[in-house]
């Protein structure tokens, strides 16, 4: 930890690298399935507000609102993929930013609508004061510990490493290569999509479910688009052919502020360069296994060629 505290990494830092790695999870699973999602943020926001609102209004304890958030989202979900998840390519991605704007202006609005509810069934006008607008809920309780990040990227991680080796996973990679033919092949598509968006979508709520008690403040504009489109950063630059890029490439996004304090005037570009460099220069992202592997052959072949090569005679004159 020392280590780390040299670079500029304390703990609270550590904390939203790893939520960071969840987030990077979340988009993996969908992205693996050959679907362009991006509306982990929306479900962020779900999992973040219905989660503070279970610890500051109903008194609950941390773990049950986190799943509680969770089946929410889950929950959600599964409505709005059935039509959505028939769509492609940047259609999903277009359908999905639309979602993610819904979530945030039903949030900006929530306690107005619920009032106007609320004086509909009971003929009384009444303040409702729930999600709080765009100004949102503030002074929440720090109760998100580094521990409980850890040991849920390690429970996550296990199901992943499992998913894959098992049929379903073999059926998710199926679609990403060719859907037409997964289909012919007897796998259901419609159900394993849509069973995939539900998972990437509880994924993103307990992320958001765990950074909602460690800013302290949530509000709707902290689940924009720029949001999701961070979320995508992190699984682009970890690389998503193996379940651990999307955890590297999130802290590694994580700490790349931090590091890079120093130089603050100039972060902003050092930040986007690097982006643009390893999208340029390692298109697989920094975890590649297929990629270092074809390298290496690559490099042992030149290595090959070059002693079986035979020399130019010289000239005698």
């Amino acid at each position: 930890m020392d280590i780390l505290r040299g670079i500029g990494i304390t703990e609270p830092v550590l904390q939203f690298m790893l939520v960071n790695a969840i987030l990077g999870l979340s988009i993996y699973l969908t992205l693996y399935t050959g679907m362009f999602s991006l509306a982990n943020a929306g479900f962020m926001a779900i999992g973040a507000y219905t989660s503070v609102i279970l610890t500051q209004l109903a008194g609950w304890s941390l773990v049950p609102a986190i799943i509680g958030g969770m089946l929410l989202a889950g929950v959600i979900a599964v409505p709005i993929g059935l039509p959505v998840l028939r769509l492609r390519d940047i259609y999903l991605a277009i359908a999905t930013i639309g979602f993610g704007e819904v979530v945030r202006i039903v949030l900006l609005n929530f306690d107005n609508v619920a009032a106007s509810v609320v004086e509909l069934v009971t003929g009384e006008a009444q303040r409702v004061v729930i999600v709080q607008g765009g100004s949102g809920i503030k002074r929440i309780p720090v109760l998100t510990e580094t521990w409980h990040l850890v040991v849920f990227l390690i429970i996550v991680g296990y199901f992943l490493a499992r998913l894959h080796r098992a049929r379903f996973g073999r059926a998710m990679a199926a679609i990403r290569q060719d859907e037409q033919a997964a289909a012919n092949m007897g796998i259901n598509v419609v159900y394993t999509k849509n069973a995939v968006f539900v998972m990437s979508a509880m994924l993103a709520a307990a992320a958001g479910a765990f950074s909602g008690h460690l800013t302290r403040v949530i509000t709707p504009s902290g689940y924009d688009f720029g949001q999701a489109v961070d979320i995508l950063a992190f699984a682009v630059l970890g690389g998503t052919t193996t379940w651990v890029g999307p955890i590297v490439g999130g802290m590694v996004l994580g700490a790349l502020p931090e590091v890079l304090r120093p130089v603050q005037q100039y972060r902003g570009v050092l930040n986007g360069l690097v982006l643009l460099l390893m999208i340029v220069y390692v298109p697989g992202g920094l975890v590649n296994p297929a990629g270092a592997v074809r390298l290496w052959q690559r490099l042992r072949g030149h290595e090959s060629d070059t002693a079986l090569k035979p020399e130019t005679p010289t000239a005698v004159g």
